[in-house]
């Protein structure tokens, strides 16, 4: 998998240093602990660490092509290219040669063949920097869906800095970290606005886009979009389109030189990829998969059904695991460590910027360490609700009339409720979201993003909704949970691959009418006919469940343990933000309800006021 970064200055007085260009590097360690690597060119430096999943022994970067002895094109790439032996077979047919088994060798070739067109033969999770020295550019490449991370900040003399994460553009001396009164409505707006990375002078480049930085300036270019076409198949015919993808998507994910997983929650989606991934390795002769649950100490105990989750998952977890046969183990977590400092502080790190999701991401990060001392690469059903419209608020009627995103539109979401009513800012001071204009930011994001829909000549006005909120999903929704997922992951060196984001299934998925996504009135119902006889039937008509978090009083209690500790004094610096009627009831010896994500917020933003030496550019006189 990997993490890159690297500088280009076209600046005379603020020439590319090695040291710095190190140091820049070294932040992405924990995304490649087995190697490290650095090239230096004229104006330019790419800096690499690696996580070896593909030809350990020959696929060292940054990887150089050379001619005569002097470098043509130079690459910094992180992630998998999962076509990469089909790619590789066309390019030798063309002339190409090879020294190494690796795919980053494959698309440094693809480069050299194709030019920048190359972006359209790739399939695969990828962000990477490419230097040609023959016209002294770079090109930074980010993959169609986001699933890999890369971010850049442009320099006032020419060039740029760039990096998989935030912290390795932070790490330049020049950088100052801060946000404005935008970027803290982008950090409590529970959507991901493409482009945007909240700190004041960065950027997120934007999924499916490429930036060519060079002496005449920046361009960037959108080499792909989901785009709608009419669908012809009947139901028969996508029911088996859908199956026939999946299979072969599992199939090229599943390929690596490393020990390979799934993660398995026991509802519908982890289960149809731990299920194909098993039939596949018994159809190869191999072990059988290892698979992976999540769960809380005396989770059955406290566990209480409600709207949102019906049924704990951990037997549904173990049906699937006998029914398919996988290797199954059980991460069962306490409150302590839940709330373990060491934990929390790691997570936060490597989100690099506060979120309220609290133990569920701790959980996750957890997990995942757990995962990594058994296995290098996991497969995830993440992505299956957005794509196949798994979400309760889908097809909602207050979400299809809610001027706003869906999962922020009554009854799932207060977002539009006014200040202090949407996810996690029940202890902000309201005069506060007043003043950053959050219900505006909202409003003006969303309006933005349903200008970009790629709406079908002829569609009813019901198709046309579902439609966008197909497209809000995929856009704006799953970016956010896949980058969760990949700081949590990446956090312990674990990488993860997400077979739902494979873009010919969401290029299908998205052209398939809703009537035929649920045609029995049903969720998922495409994705239940397309897999139904790998299931047992308990999974296959399972409800929807969210991601699970503890309900533990121990967990709570010391949550409110933690905020009280957070907030001691006038000069502690996250109290300025908050609501202090409201930070009193929620430390209370006896808390009223709904403080729970707000709390979590809080010693997010603490910690992140704290560590990071964030500037807010925000006028805090209320």
């Amino acid at each position: 998998m990997c993490g890159t970064a690297g500088w280009v200055s076209f600046d005379p007085a603020a020439p590319v240093t090695a040291p710095v260009a190190d140091a820049m590097t070294a932040t992405m360690a924990c995304r490649g602990p087995d190697a490290h690597g650095l090239w230096l060119g004229r104006s330019v430096a790419l800096g690499h660490r690696r996580l070896s999943v593909i030809d350990p022994a020959g696929g060292s970067q940054p990887m150089v092509f050379e001619q005569g002895g002097e470098p043509v094109v130079a690459i910094s790439y992180t992630g998998e290219v999962f076509n990469y032996r089909e790619l590789r077979k066309q390019l030798v047919v063309r002339g190409h040669g090879f020294r190494t088994d690796s795919d980053t060798e494959v698309v440094l070739h693809a480069y050299l063949e194709w030019g920048e067109d190359f972006t359209e033969h790739l399939n695969g999770m990828y962000a990477f920097a490419l230097w040609d020295a023959r016209t002294e550019e770079l090109l930074l490449v980010r993959d169609r869906l986001g699933i890999k991370p890369l971010y850049y900040w442009p320099l006032p003399g020419g060039g740029v800095l760039f990096g998989s994460e935030p912290k390795a553009i932070l790490a330049h001396p020049s950088v100052r970290p801060a946000i404005d009164s935008e970027g803290f409505a982008e950090l409590l707006g529970f959507t991901k606005t493409p482009g945007h990375a909240v700190y004041k002078g960065m950027y997120e480049l934007r999924p499916g886009h490429t930036l060519k930085v060079g002496r005449g300036g920046n361009t960037l270019r959108r080499y792909w979009a989901v785009e709608s076409h009419e669908h012809t198949d009947d139901l028969e015919t996508t029911v088996g389109r859908v199956r026939e993808l999946l299979e072969d998507i599992v199939a090229r994910q599943l390929v690596a030189d490393v020990p390979v997983g799934t993660l398995l929650s026991g509802g519908l989606d982890s289960s149809i990829i731990t299920a194909l991934a098993a039939r596949r390795r018994t159809a190869l002769g191999a072990p059988p998969i290892r698979s992976f649950a999540l769960d809380f100490d005396r989770h059955g105990d406290d566990f209480r059904a409600d709207d949102w989750r019906g049924t704990p998952d951990a037997p549904f977890a173990e049906l699937l695991a006998r029914h398919a046969g996988s290797d199954h183990q059980v991460v069962t977590l306490s409150p302590g460590q839940l709330l373990a400092q060491d934990a929390r502080e790691a997570i936060m790190r490597a989100r690099d910027l506060p979120f309220d999701l609290g133990d569920g991401d701790t959980s996750l990060y957890l997990l995942f360490q757990e995962v990594r001392r058994h296995c290098t690469v996991a497969l995830s059903g993440e992505a299956a609700d957005e794509v196949f419209g798994g979400y309760r608020w889908f097809n909602h009627p207050d979400t299809l009339t809610a001027d706003t995103f869906p999962w922020l539109a009554p009854p799932f979401g207060t977002g539009i409720s006014g200040p202090g009513s949407g996810p996690g800012e029940s202890l902000i001071d309201p005069a506060l979201l007043t003043k950053i204009d959050l219900q505006g930011y909202r409003a003006q994001r969303y309006h933005e993003a349903l200008a970009e829909v790629p709406w079908l000549a002829g569609e009813s006005a019901a198709d046309r909704r579902m439609r966008e909120i197909g497209y809000l999903h995929l856009t704006r929704f799953l970016p956010w949970m896949l980058d969760r997922k990949d700081r949590a992951s990446m956090a312990v060196g674990l990488e993860v691959r997400v077979p739902f984001c494979d873009h010919r299934l969401v290029e299908y998925v998205f052209n398939t009418p809703w009537a035929m996504k649920s045609f029995d009135g049903r969720e998922k119902s495409l994705l239940r006919a397309a897999t139904r006889d790998l299931l047992p039937p308990e999974i296959a008509d399972r409800v929807k469940a969210p991601y699970p978090t503890s309900r533990d009083h121990r967990y709570l209690d010391g949550l409110r343990a933690s905020l009280k500790r957070a907030t001691e004094g006038p000069d502690a610096p996250v109290r300025e933000l908050l609501d202090e009627t409201a930070l009193a009831a929620a430390t209370a010896d006896d808390p009223r309800p709904g403080y729970r994500t707000g709390t979590e917020l809080v010693l997010a933003l603490d910690f992140w006021l704290r560590g990071q030496n964030v500037g807010l550019d925000v006028d805090l006189e209320l």
